[in-house]
């Protein structure tokens, strides 16, 4: 298989695409395994023979469950660890998260998302409202795994502005999904700013987010209680 990656050392502004080839030993290999191996050589050498260093790529637990290892793959955000080379056209072309700085290689920064939820204060002062009609909500905006495939494919989310994306919007769903009214008042503000907005609704970010959350379903919800000020009964 014919392998694109394209490359930038660290401390460089210079991206260079450097060709490997691979063969895989299993038909469900994934990019992260296929990264791995190519790592693991004794001495790695480009399709051309020369001399290349270790592919630089972030990862973690390697289950679909952290998204440290989201990248482009032939232009698409993806997993490395969920995605398999045979689901994949020849040649498959490796790049980093474009709206991300770029560390090294397929490393990018997304140190912007956890500033952001910050900024949104996306936690608990105390102790959050619990009912079985709530948990569906709030069940599965928690499964938002922060990994910036949403952002990566947002046309209305740049680093610096007043508009967070779903990265921001997701784990706020819960927030405001487990708050009381009171709680709200302050809530309603912050989520208007920082998600409805400046939400175009274009759900590019559905087709694209691995763990497949109902962002439509969780959006709607959102707006109900932040926006139009229906707050879910008990």
């Amino acid at each position: 298989m014919r392998i694109e990656i394209l490359r930038r050392d660290r401390g460089s502004d210079v991206c260079y695409l450097q060709v490997f080839e691979y063969t895989p030993e299993d038909e469900r290999e994934t990019i992260a395994s296929m990264l791995d191996h190519l790592n693991g050589q004794e001495e790695l050498k480009d399709i051309e023979g020369n001399s290349a260093r270790k592919i630089t790529y972030k990862k973690s637990c390697l289950q679909k469950k952290c998204g440290a290892c989201a990248m482009l793959a032939n232009g698409r955000p993806a997993l490395a660890c969920a995605s398999k080379l045979c689901d994949l056209e020849e040649p498959i072309r490796l790049e980093p998260f474009k709206k991300f700085p770029v560390v090294e290689d397929l490393c990018v920064d997304r140190s912007i998302m956890k500033e952001n939820l910050r900024q949104m204060k996306a936690w608990f002062e105390d102790e959050a409202l619990v009912s079985e009609k709530r948990n569906a909500v709030s069940y599965e905006s928690s499964r938002c795994l922060q990994c910036g495939c949403c952002l990566e494919v947002c046309p209305n989310f740049m680093i610096g502005s007043s508009f967070f994306g779903m990265a921001g919007a997701m784990p706020f769903s819960r927030i405001l999904n487990e708050m009381n009214k009171e709680e709200l008042k302050e809530a309603r503000k912050t989520y208007n700013t920082r998600v409805f907005e400046g939400c175009g609704k274009s759900l590019s970010c559905r087709d694209v987010c691995p763990a497949k959350i109902k962002i439509g379903d969780m959006l709607v919800n959102s707006n109900a209680i932040a926006v139009w000020k229906r707050y879910i009964k008990d």
